[in-house]
């Protein structure tokens, strides 16, 4: 890892859910971090409780259009300026297109819609490594974690088609990168959450919520926290031999081979 006291770290949809709770897991752990989404208020909210925990010279938030190939650009720009190279790359930054809490059926699925699914959850990413995993790679050390989803990993339940292949992808990219930069100390690996209580999977007694908890082994539905606590230890040192792996974190609800 390189020597600075304190790792940079970038988390896309870092403002809420599953993204803030990385971002605070990783201040904690000794990171700067710069987050982004493209909702101000939430930036703005956001910016204001990980300050709290940190100082704020070890924050950054900004608003950013994750479909914006320029904005990502220009971000990135900014934190390598005022900090330096990121070590840490967390892709959290997701779209769900719901209408009345059930997604479109697969032959009503719009094109406009289909491509917006997919260019915030999977050419998002890819444009946000392209902007910092040469940067890793020159200083020896990157680590790259993508928050996939258990509706990629099995048959989905709930999710609808565009969501479902989108997340799916990020798998293939992660091989990708394996296969590009191995041996130059860049890990990229994928987290498939399972049912986890956010904004976006609220209220906990829905039915959709409840169906979930009775295939849980678990006997609870997840919390952004559970996800985060893994993130925390694929950017660590320790995780070096880790690269590649898509982990489930979903409390028994689906089980590999």
């Amino acid at each position: 890892m390189p020597t600075s006291v304190s790792p940079i770290a970038i988390v896309t949809g870092g403002t809420s859910g599953i993204g803030l709770a990385c971002a605070r897991r990783l201040l904690s752990s000794g990171h700067r971090v710069a987050v982004f989404s493209q909702q101000s208020y939430r930036v703005d909210e956001a910016k204001a409780l990980l300050t709290s925990y940190s100082d704020g010279d070890n924050v950054i938030a900004e608003t950013v259009d994750i479909r914006n190939v320029g904005a990502i650009a220009r971000f990135v720009r900014m934190v390598i300026d005022r900090w330096g190279a990121p070590s840490v790359l967390i892709c959290s930054a997701g779209y769900t297109p719901k209408r009345n809490g059930a997604p479109a059926r697969f032959d009503a699925i719009a094109l406009d819609e289909w491509n917006d699914v997919l260019s915030v959850n999977l050419t998002g990413p890819m444009v946000c490594c392209q902007t910092v995993v040469p940067a890793m790679a020159s200083q020896g050390f990157g680590r790259i974690v993508f928050i996939g989803s258990v509706a990629a990993r099995t048959m989905p339940r709930i999710a609808g088609a565009s969501y479902v292949a989108s997340k799916a992808g990020l798998a293939g990219l992660a091989r990708s990168l394996v296969n590009e930069y191995a041996g130059r100390g860049v890990t990229v690996n994928t987290i498939a959450p399972g049912r986890i209580l956010t904004e976006m999977t609220m209220p906990s007694d829905s039915p959709a919520n409840r169906a979930a908890l009775a295939r849980i082994p678990a006997g609870r539905l997840g919390q952004p926290d559970d996800v985060a606590a893994a993130v925390e230890f694929l950017t660590s040192a320790s995780a070096g031999f880790i690269n590649g792996a898509i982990l489930d974190v979903n409390g028994g609800e689906f089980l590999p081979a």
